[in-house]
Order: C-alpha cells, then sequence, then structure tokens
C-alpha cells in the first residue's frame, strides 16, 4: 500500500501587511490652508496701502528703541513712592480676589444647573447660550455697561469683572461636572440619594481639582484685567497709577517701574499656580 504524503496546512494563514494611507490633504485642511493664505495676503495688502503720513521708518523705530530703554532701565520713583506702589498692588490683587470669589460662588450655582447629566437638557443649553453670550462681550463693555448705573469707579469694575467671570467659571465647572461617570450618579440614586447628596458627596469631590485649577487661572486673568480697569473706569489700584503716569505725568520711566510692579505680581502668581497644581496632582 503506498501511503499517502499529507500535506500539513499552517494552522494560520499569514496575510500581507496592509498599509495605512494617511490622507494629507482632506476638507478641513484645505479650508485651514486657504483661510490661513487669504489672511496673509490680507495682512500684507494692509501693510502695503497703509497711509503712512511720510514717516520715516528708521526714526521711528530709533525712537521706539530710545522709549524702550528709557522705560525698562531708567525706571525711576517720582510721582508715587515704593510704600504707595506695593499698597496700589495688593489694592489691585483684591479686586480680582473679590470679582473670583463672587463668581465662583455663583458659576458653582449655575454649573450645576448646566450640565447635562445634572438636570434637563433644556435648561443646559439655555444656562450655556445665555453663558456664552456674555463671555462672547469684553470685560470692559461690561463695565462701562453697569457705569453708567452705578458710576465709574470700583462698584461698576467689581460688578463687571464678576459678570464676565461668571460666564468663564461655569462653562468651566459645568464641563467638569459632566465629565463624571453616570455609574455613580445613577448608584446613588439607586441607593435612596437625593439631588444634594449626589452633589455633595460625588459631583463636587470629584470635580474639586478642576474647580480649583480653573478658579485660579480666573483669578490670574482677573488681575491683568484690573490692572486695564483701573485705568479705563477709575477702579484705582496700579491700574490707575499707570493711566497717571502716562496721560497726566507724561513720565515714561514711572511706566517701567510700574510696569516691573505688575510683572513682579504675574511671576509670583504664576510660581503659586504651578505649585498649586502640583500639590493637587499629587493628591489626587
Amino acid at each position: 500500500m503506498h501511503k499517502q504524503a499529507v500535506t500539513e496546512e499552517p494552522l494560520y494563514k499569514q496575510e500581507p501587511s496592509k498599509r495605512i494611507k494617511i490622507k494629507t490633504l482632506t476638507k478641513s485642511t484645505v479650508v485651514i490652508r486657504i483661510t490661513l493664505l487669504a489672511l496673509a495676503i490680507l495682512t500684507v495688502y494692509a501693510f502695503y496701502s497703509f497711509d503712512y503720513k511720510e514717516i520715516d521708518f528708521g526714526e521711528a523705530m530709533l525712537a521706539t528703541f530710545a522709549n524702550l530703554k528709557a522705560m525698562f532701565f531708567e525706571a525711576h520713583f517720582k510721582h508715587f513712592t515704593f510704600t504707595h506702589a506695593f499698597y496700589q498692588v495688593f489694592v489691585t490683587l483684591g479686586l480680582a480676589f473679590l470679582t473670583t470669589i463672587f463668581g465662583a460662588i455663583i458659576a458653582v450655582v449655575l454649573g450645576l444647573l448646566a450640565a447635562e447629566n445634572l438636570t434637563s437638557k433644556r435648561v443646559s443649553v439655555v444656562i450655556k447660550g445665555i453663558v456664552a453670550f456674555i463671555r462672547a462681550v469684553p470685560t470692559v463693555l461690561w463695565v462701562l455697561i453697569f457705569a453708567v448705573a452705578a458710576g465709574l469707579g470700583s462698584v461698576a469694575a467689581v460688578i463687571g469683572m464678576t459678570f464676565h467671570s461668571v460666564s468663564y467659571l461655569v462653562k468651566a465647572y459645568s464641563e467638569s461636572f459632566e465629565e463624571l461617570d453616570s455609574g455613580v450618579i445613577e448608584a446613588l440614586q439607586a441607593s435612596g440619594a437625593n439631588f444634594w447628596q449626589i452633589i455633595f458627596q460625588a459631583v463636587i469631590p470629584s470635580s474639586l481639582t478642576y474647580m480649583i485649577s480653573w478658579t485660579f487661572l480666573r483669578f490670574e486673568i482677573n488681575f491683568a484685567v484690573a490692572v486695564a480697569m483701573g485705568a479705563a473706569a477709575g477702579a484705582g489700584g496700579i491700574g490707575f497709577d499707570m493711566f497717571m503716569a502716562s496721560n497726566f505725568y507724561l513720565d515714561i520711566r514711572e511706566i517701567g517701574t510700574i510696569t516691573f510692579f505688575i510683572l513682579a505680581v504675574a511671576i509670583l502668581l504664576e510660581v503659586f499656580a504651578t505649585r498649586l497644581k502640583r500639590k493637587l496632582r499629587v493628591k489626587g
């Protein structure tokens, strides 16, 4: 008897490796490139078509560098002292802190109502639409709007900055609340927990790290806005001193001193924020 040769087939067949083709030109990339190209062309045309009134660019650049040199390398105190500047910086920080606290308290309530996993979709859409409109309007315009009723000063600045801070923080808080796992909420509801027990036992503790981070970021923004409001709305603080030095005293060297004060505070806030975020990440 002849034994038939048994051909062993492999247990698996090796398929040829498939090459993944990545499209470099999609509709979105084409639109983005055309938009950037159009903006670049418009920018070049705008600079070309400006009426420069026979300005000598060489002299203008030299004058600008001379002003910068006087501002930052020859800064001095003339119309106010170091103690006065230090006090005015704290006034500006107080204005930023006050508006951030007010905004955060109101934003927590509205953020809970704006989160789709905690309330109805209709309520969430309405609140998010309102805060989006408020956020689209610059803070200085809100301050000037409230200044009609309250007059120029710190009151209008606090109301306007708080108004804008609420709209900013509602978006940040609601998005952090919506990231909570729906299973946790369903488990608490099944165990008989009411709305406020779910909020204080699950929603707030799980989102606290993000809330603190976003709140401190808004505090940094409010400090910069408070400097501008001190000049634009007469809210006081270091911004008002900068306004006086630039528009009344015409002392560019004093502006440099104020700029150094603001820069020092901004650096300290950034260092403190970095350390705070690091601690929150370690605890989280």
